[in-house]
């Protein structure tokens, strides 16, 4: 059992001996059970255990990926509109030296998962737990080697007839572009030094924990910036609407992080308050329909507004795509209405 398999573990017990101990005392509270626990226990160490055994072929991951995934990731997973790209940025001497060359030259274009991850079965344990976004944990672990597969293809890692399983995923982790670009040798790791056979550096610290109290300045001011090589990995951010947050982002295409925002309306606020505009654009997909698409599609009804009031209010799938549209409930009948009145007026 992996580390992260034994913290839950621990927990659970814990959880249940005080939930026997609060049943016991209040009456309230019951032990978990061992489904319950066996739940949480899904995590796939670097070595593999923990894996389920199963297998994918980099067609059905191809067939998979458009119907669950390609909404936020795009067509072969190239998306800047959601999230930045998966695959990329690697060379066929990369997948020989188990080093990306951008990293070491300092000049990669983007980082994209496969120019990053250094261990398969972290991207495994990562779609089975957490993917699609809108279904985490609904894949079956045949659907996870799958995608998994078609991602490797896409990579250059593995040919497009490959079939991924529990039996040949360490090969291909001997494969993976920056299997050694990820180091142990620092305190947080204890067990053997590394360069003895084992992980880590036995725990000793990598830093001195002295204070040379001279020159200190008396005001300091804490910020944060992109590095320069994710700028403009999401175009103009300043220019787009957040779903959180008091701002706007920075200004990324002008260098200019100054520069003002220009001034909403009303309808765009509460749009942007409410959430909307993290799955909608005004003239662009995100990952529901821009609102130039639903004005288009709805503008010869002359029921159009009613209709989509209604389906903001309960939800919908499958008019747009794969991905559902959630209720909004929590929103008033007013706001929903003016909301859609504000779509089908423009939209500025």
């Amino acid at each position: 059992m992996s580390r992260f398999s034994k913290s839950i573990l621990l927990v659970a017990l814990c959880g249940a001996s005080v939930a026997a101990s609060a049943f016991d005392t209040y009456g309230i509270g019951r032990q978990a059970t061992p489904a319950e626990v066996k739940a949480w226990d899904i995590d796939v160490r670097a070595d593999f255990k923990g894996l389920p055994k199963g297998s994918g072929t980099v067609q059905k991951g191809n067939d998979l990926f458009e119907e669950k995934c390609a909404s936020c990731h795009g067509s072969f997973g190239e998306s800047n509109e959601v999230f930045t790209p998966l695959v990329g940025g690697t060379t066929k001497d990369d997948i020989k030296n188990g080093r990306v060359g951008g990293f070491v030259s300092g000049d990669i274009p983007q980082r994209t998962t496969f120019t990053k991850v250094a261990t398969i079965s972290t991207v495994w344990d990562y779609i089975y737990r957490a993917m699609p976004w809108t279904a985490p944990k609904s894949l079956k672990p045949d659907d996870v080697y799958a995608i998994l597969a078609y991602f490797l293809n896409l990579a250059e890692i593995v040919p497009e007839d490959f079939t991924l399983s529990d039996q040949n995923i360490a090969e291909v982790q001997k494969k993976m572009p920056n299997r050694y670009g990820m180091s142990t040798d620092h305190g947080m790791w204890p067990g053997a030094p590394a360069k003895k056979g084992g992980i880590g550096n036995g725990g000793k610290p990598d830093v001195k924990n002295v204070a040379c109290m001279k020159n200190c300045k008396t005001e300091v001011q804490i910020g944060s910036t992109l590095p320069d090589y994710a700028r403009t990995a999401h175009g103009e951010l300043a220019d787009q609407y957040r779903s959180f947050g008091p701002v706007r982002g920075t200004r990324t295409l002008d260098g200019s992080a100054a520069a003002a925002a220009p001034a909403v309306s009303p309808e765009m606020e509460l749009a942007t308050k409410s959430g909307c505009m993290a799955c909608h654009g005004v003239n662009n997909k995100i990952v529901g329909p821009g609102y130039n698409e639903v004005v288009a599609r709805y503008k010869d009804q002359a029921d159009a507004e009613s209709r989509l009031v209604a389906k903001v209010k309960a939800g919908g799938q499958g008019v747009w795509g794969a991905v559902p549209m959630p209720p909004n409930g929590h929103l008033a009948d007013a706001d929903i209405k003016k909301l859609v009145h504000w779509i089908f007026s423009g939209a500025k």
